[in-house]
């Protein structure tokens, strides 16, 4: 019998997490906090590549990590999600207030993807700033059409330990242990037991 082709399906939750530490010394993060249902997540890394020609022709090719172009759609962003993702001001009226000089935090953000044969992958971008997002309205034409906000993000490598992504999936019984707590502090790598030289 041939084995089932895996396919992903459907996507869940999507949590952030401030950045309060990225240098040599190590990287520490504040407590997750879901953001809202997942409608859509597009993760777009960006490749620079180069090549060295010699003795008439390529003969040696390189890659490097650029920037990751990240967009998430998501049913609503509530106040309080918008003013500590964008740096913004809510004062004790209720009311959001945006600033020329506004400054959006460093953060990760987790999401989940499900699969047809119900497993779960789950998945950390570690360290990025979102932007302001796109705000579009438009008037009930007779029927319903859902105006849901989508926001865009720029994540990087972190300075640490050049990390910028992490997966586990839970079909994988190494994973779940730390799938279990996934969403309550973003994970790090660091390994449980020492190798002894």
């Amino acid at each position: 019998m041939a084995d089932v082709v895996k396919v992903p399906v459907g996507l869940q939750d999507v949590y952030y997490a401030k950045l309060i530490k990225d240098d040599k010394s190590g990287v520490e993060y504040d407590t997750p906090k879901l953001l809202a249902l997942a409608i859509t997540a597009n993760v777009t890394p960006t490749i620079n590549s180069a090549t060295l020609f010699a003795n008439d022709g390529p003969v040696v090719t390189a890659n490097a990590l650029g920037e990751i172009t990240v967009e998430i759609g998501v049913p609503d962003i509530s106040f309080e999600d918008y003013a500590i993702l964008l740096g913004a001001r809510l004062n004790d009226k209720g009311m959001l207030i945006d600033n020329a000089d506004d400054q959006a935090p460093e953060v990760a953000l987790g999401y989940k993807r499900t699969y047809n044969d119900g497993s779960i992958r789950y998945i950390w971008l570690l360290k990025g700033k979102f932007q302001l997002p796109t705000d579009e309205a438009t008037t009930k034409q007779g029927e319903i059409t859902f105006q849901t906000p989508t926001i865009q993000a720029k994540f990087l490598k972190r300075i640490h330990d050049g990390n910028w992504r992490f997966r586990a999936d839970s079909s994988n019984p190494d994973s779940a242990d730390l799938i279990t707590s996934w969403f309550s502090a973003v994970p790090d790598d660091v390994p449980d037991t020492i190798p002894t030289p």
